[in-house]
């Protein structure tokens, strides 16, 4: 019987079939073949269903084994007895049905001699064991016959410690009591039958060794009983292949394969080392299971653990007791994966990441919850209900108790789904919660104050990849948390080490939606100039993009007297991730529309209402870049003489305009946090990007697409031209832009490298280096997520700007190519 899922088994069985899973490395079938053999049965029919190619690739015709095998495969799951009737060409004489996944040493041609001897129809080996809840027990009378069967019985039911071994001995007769092609099972379907209609049926009683492979606890157990029991199909201790140091100790009861290295200082106790494994120097490895082709790195330390074949563990990762890890993981350095958690194969964890909880489905574990854009991921596979539950519990648990938050999302049934588990978590550390359901982020942020919480988050569809979630976590100004909070959520989150709330002490919970829309209106139209706006009777089009800002901005808009024609202008979750095309298709229908109804300017809103994206009266789609220098244009024309911030991978064309204006500008770091920062502490009157997003410090640090729309109508009202000529008059350059593979440890020292070598020149430090080149200018940095270095450039020529960015492109890779190769 090897057709069998193994799923108790997983993820151990995630790729292989559980009849090749290997017993001190051997898979457990051979034992089961070397046993059958012992007992002069050796002509064998292998029952598949789940990989049969693996098995049948693996054991062949049985020749290298001393027996003769037959394969049949069933293309459906029939049940136990329904797979055996599915063979039933190959059973024309006494047969035995064993499973391929025991380890035992019971004494078949006994079993075998019993059963002739009662002229039995059907024979069940039986053994005692201690706990016999997860087996069918069995009652025989002083002869041997069966009298009694009960499948898996609770405590109260038991009547014996004699329960059955999954060994059956058959006469071909029997075959006529299960049905063909029907799910049919032998301790469920046909036991009880044969005992109804009285067909002898005996119980064959052995004291041998017997061990059912059912789960991952008796795997490990068969291991120590296989070295204990002389089950082994193996010499015992290190093969005559492996290299172990002189140094390195060896203690209790070890296997370790052929080609195997272990290195200086290590200690290994009671484990099994498979083939070609190579163990670092100074490593520890204790009561566990290594299959082949593992690498373990230097001072790492492995206990009471399985690792399967091909994974690769970096220095000083620490597996504790009871994890499983998968074929062809990858667990860089510093890190540690808790007790009991089980990684799928082919997973990632990061350096330094602590994992406390299994990864079946997502690739990588990050070290950190939070990333670029707050905490990140696949829906119902890294966010779970769960998941956010936890993590909304440790950020009540750092805002205390008696604290208030406000909450929002973006109108999708997932996000609606992961809000309620971050609610019910915040509930939970007593926190009250004013839940303001289905509005755009900014108006969260905005009414932070208002409403004087502590802290907000907000739960929307990723703009970029339908399956993700993004949760925003801010803080009491409305900004992004900072690192540090986002550090002391994590320590929380991962340690669970907070006081709990007593009963009574449990948040509240409130729906404050209509007061907060209204005081964002006031606020909004407060602080633009109303009867600028109003004199100019502009045309506009608006595309809301399916979001929730077409429930709030409307009313806002009819304030200042605009002819306002709207596009998606209702929610639907289904459209609030755009691709490429989607978001290329949509800027083109609304330069349509902005030309054939002769209209001022097109806008377009993300779906969050935190970004907006412009088509000139014209028709002219114009670019991030291009936008960007519109704002700054005006602003330094038409707005206080304060500041203006931009990102240091802004144009060099932002200074010129600046100057022209007597207006300073202020560099920040690219991230969405440090754009933020920027605009909370320092006095500027603007601060905008190049991806559509652009911060009124005045009014709120925050992107907003709303106000950024009415105040652009502002501006434009006081320049009083087209959208075309203040583009017509902006300096144009052009910028290039690209990326190199690397590892996150060596980011910092490519920095150092390039900025080092260009000390003595125009170079700075505010995010990764800039070198200045002349008028041109080349940017280093390392990406926030990604294990990337980014490379931006500038030139008048668009030319130039391609060719600084792959120079400097080369120099990276070659870089890179260097450590790795150390």
């Amino acid at each position: 019987m090897a057709g069998g899922f193994g799923k108790r088994m997983h993820p151990l069985t995630s790729n292989i079939p559980k009849p090749l899973v290997p017993v001190c490395m051997k898979p457990v079938m051979e034992y089961v073949i070397a046993l059958l053999k012992k007992h002069a049965v050796t002509d064998l029919v292998v029952l598949l269903h789940h990989q049969p190619h693996l098995v049948k690739e693996y054991f062949g015709d049985g020749s290298s084994y001393g027996v003769k095998i037959e394969y049949v495969f069933a293309g459906e799951d029939y049940g136990t007895a329904g797979a055996v009737k599915f063979a039933e060409k190959h059973l024309k004489e006494t047969f035995l049905v064993i499973s391929a996944d025991l380890l035992t040493d019971i004494d078949l041609r006994k079993a075998i001699d019993f059963h002739r001897s009662k002229r039995s129809q059907s024979t069940i080996v039986l053994t005692s064991v201690p706990d016999p809840l997860e087996y069918g027990i069995v009652i025989t009378d002083d002869v041997g016959r069966i009298k009694h069967f009960l499948e898996k019985p609770s405590w109260e039911e038991v009547f014996s410690d004699n329960i059955n071994t999954g060994i059956y001995i058959l006469e071909p007769e029997i075959l006529s009591f299960i049905p063909e092609k029907k799910f049919f099972d032998f301790s469920k379907d046909l036991f009880p039958k044969l005992l109804l209609k009285k067909i002898p049926f005996y119980g064959f009683v052995s004291r041998g060794y017997w061990k059912d492979i059912g789960n991952l606890v008796e795997y490990m157990r068969a291991h120590k009983d296989a070295v204990e029991k002389g089950l082994l199909l193996c010499e015992k201790g290190v093969s005559p292949g492996a290299k172990v140091s002189s140094s390195a100790k060896l203690k209790g009861n070890i296997l370790i394969g052929e080609g195997t290295y272990v290195g200086d200082g290590s200690f290994i106790e009671d484990s099994v080392i498979g083939a070609g494994c190579s163990i670092g120097r100074n490593a520890r490895i204790t009561k566990s299971i290594i299959w082949d082709s593992v690498e373990i790195g230097k001072d790492s330390d492995l206990s009471a653990c399985i690792t399967a074949s091909s994974a690769i563990l970096g220095e000083r990762v620490k597996l504790e007791e009871g994890c499983v890890i998968g074929e062809g993981c990858v667990i860089g350095s510093d890190s540690t994966v808790k007790s009991y958690v089980k990684l799928w194969p082919a997973k990632t964890v990061e350096e330094g990441s602590i994992v406390n909880s299994s990864m079946i489905w997502k690739q990588r574990w990050a070290k950190s919850i939070f990333g670029q854009y707050g905490v990140t991921g696949s829906c119902n596979v890294e966010l779970t209900a769960e998941f956010a539950a936890k993590l909304g519990s440790a950020f009540g648990a750092m805002l205390g108790k008696g604290s208030s938050v406000t909450s929002s999302m973006d109108g999708h049934k997932a996000s609606r789904m992961i809000s309620r588990g971050l609610l019910s978590g915040l509930l939970s550390a007593g926190v009250n919660v004013s839940n303001l359901e289905t509005v755009p982020a900014p108006i969260n942020r905005f009414e932070l104050k208002a409403m004087r919480s502590k802290g907000g988050i907000h739960v929307r569809r990723s703009p970029f990849d339908r399956n993700i979630i993004d949760i925003k976590f801010f803080g009491p100004d409305g900004t992004d948390l900072s690192s540090g909070k986002e550090k002391e959520i994590e320590k929380l989150f991962w340690g669970e080490d907070y006081e709990r709330p007593s009963i009574d002490e449990t948040g509240e919970l409130s729906f404050p939606y209509y007061r907060v829309a209204e005081g964002y209106k006031e606020a909004v139209l407060n602080f633009v100039d109303i009867a600028a706006i109003k004199s100019k009777n502009f045309k506009i089009v608006i595309d809301y993009s399916y979001g929730s800002a077409s429930q709030i901005f409307p009313s806002i808009l009819g304030e200042f007297g605009c002819d306002t024609v709207a596009l998606n202008a209702y929610i639907d979750e289904s459209k609030f991730t755009k691709s490429r095309d989607d978001f290329e298709r949509s800027l083109k229908q609304l330069s349509q529309i902005v030309v054939t109804l002769k209209a001022d300017i097109g806008i377009m809103f993300d779906a969050g209402a935190e970004k907006i994206f412009l088509v000139d009266e014209k028709g002219r789609v114009l670019d991030g870049y291009m936008s960007l220098l519109l704002f700054v244009s005006l602003v330094s024309s038409y707005g206080p003489k304060k500041s203006i911030a931009v990102p240091v991978t802004a144009s060099s064309v932002v200074e010129e305009i600046a100057a022209k204006n007597n207006i300073s500008v202020i560099r920040s770091r690219a991230s969405l946090h440090s754009i933020m920062e920027t605009a909370s502490s320092a006095d500027v009157q603007f601060l905008g990007e190049d991806t559509g997003g652009y911060i009124f410090p005045e009014f709120h640090p925050s992107f907003d697409a709303m106000l950024s729309s009415v105040k652009l109508l502002g501006l434009l009202a006081n320049c009083a031209c087209p959208v075309s000529s203040v583009i017509e008059n902006i300096p144009r350059r052009n910028m290039a832009k690209d990326s190199v593979p690397c590892p996150n440890a060596l980011k910092g020292a490519i920095i150092r490298k390039f900025f080092e070598e260009n000390k003595d020149g125009r170079s700075s430090l505010i995010d990764g280096v800039k070198i200045e080149l002349g008028r041109d200018w080349v940017l280093i940095s390392g990406h926030p997520d990604k294990q990337e270095v980014m490379i931006y450039a500038e030139s008048d020529s668009a030319r130039t700007a391609k060719e600084i960015a792959l120079k400097y492109y080369e120099k990276v890779k070659s870089i890179v190519a260097s450590q790795l190769s150390k």
